[in-house]
């Protein structure tokens, strides 16, 4: 059965004076959920200069957490979770257009079950994979500079200095459809998944992530600890936006094969 622990923390930074980020998660309430509905995290980054954005993340949330507690167990993560960013998408655009305000918001969904996780995102609220001491990113940003980079324009490292690294590309509310990306990734025991607004991984950069997680675990074996040196951290290189991390750590997987759409245990 897959096992794990997590913390989570979201920080104004030193600059703005309220948050515009929002966080949430499911957990399975006992073993069988566990194998069956699985877990979910979301982080959610309300669009800076847009009116309202902390409204906008928390409806993204919140839609996202509702449909994942209300879907069934058999349909495939790599299904629900865009279905589920679209309506999110849909509840923003909406309330946008009752309020005469235009919001918007980034999001990145990760749904763990068995050995896999599936992530879902728009915008650049990114999911990292830690594994043995190096940080990878499993999104990609959906960002102007994000698509030169694709396009082979400019390269990965002239994204940092990019004057377009922030204008976004996608998002949720800014359209009535929003196209979402989304990837299964296996999971091993040991790995640690890392969810983050761009307040964070804006002034780190995945080096940087992976060392202080490191140094922290070392130190004292707290995902806790972890998430508050990240969060320090970020706000002494920068402090200008709001900064936000879910940090999960495997603890255990239960292999599992496919046969016809259904899972199956492996030996």
């Amino acid at each position: 059965m897959l096992d794990l622990e997590f913390a989570q923390l979201s920080d104004c930074g030193r600059v703005r004076a309220h948050n515009e980020d929002f966080l949430g998660s499911v957990a399975p309430a006992g073993g069988s959920e566990a194998r069956g509905a699985g877990w979910l995290f979301v982080l959610a980054d309300g669009v800076g200069g847009q009116e309202k954005g902390e409204v906008a993340s928390r409806l993204a949330v919140e839609t996202l957490l509702a449909g994942f507690r209300a879907a069934a167990e058999d349909e495939p993560y790599s299904t629900l979770l865009p279905r589920l960013v679209q309506q999110a998408n849909a509840t923003v655009f909406e309330a946008g257009a009752t309020s005469g305000s235009s919001m918007a918001t980034t999001v990145v969904a990760c749904a763990l079950r068995h050995d896999r996780a599936v992530v879902s995102h728009a915008g650049d609220s990114r999911c990292y994979r830690i594994r043995r001491g190096q940080a990878e990113a499993l999104t990609r940003d959906h960002t102007v500079a994000g698509e030169h980079i694709r396009l082979g324009l400019i390269s990965a490292g002239d994204y940092a200095g990019a004057g377009t690294r922030h204008v976004l590309t996608r998002s949720l509310g800014a359209q009535m459809f929003v196209n979402v990306e989304t990837r299964e990734h296996q999971l091993l025991p040991g790995d640690l998944l890392l969810l983050s607004s761009d307040g964070l991984h804006g002034p780190l950069d995945a080096g940087e992530i992976a060392r202080e997680v490191a140094a922290s675990l070392t130190a004292r074996d707290s995902l806790e600890d972890a998430t508050r040196g990240l969060i320090d951290l970020a706000n002494r290189k920068d402090g200008s936006d709001n900064a936000s991390v879910q940090l999960i750590r495997i603890r255990a997987v239960e292999r599992v094969g496919m046969y016809r759409g259904r899972p199956y245990k492996l030996a």
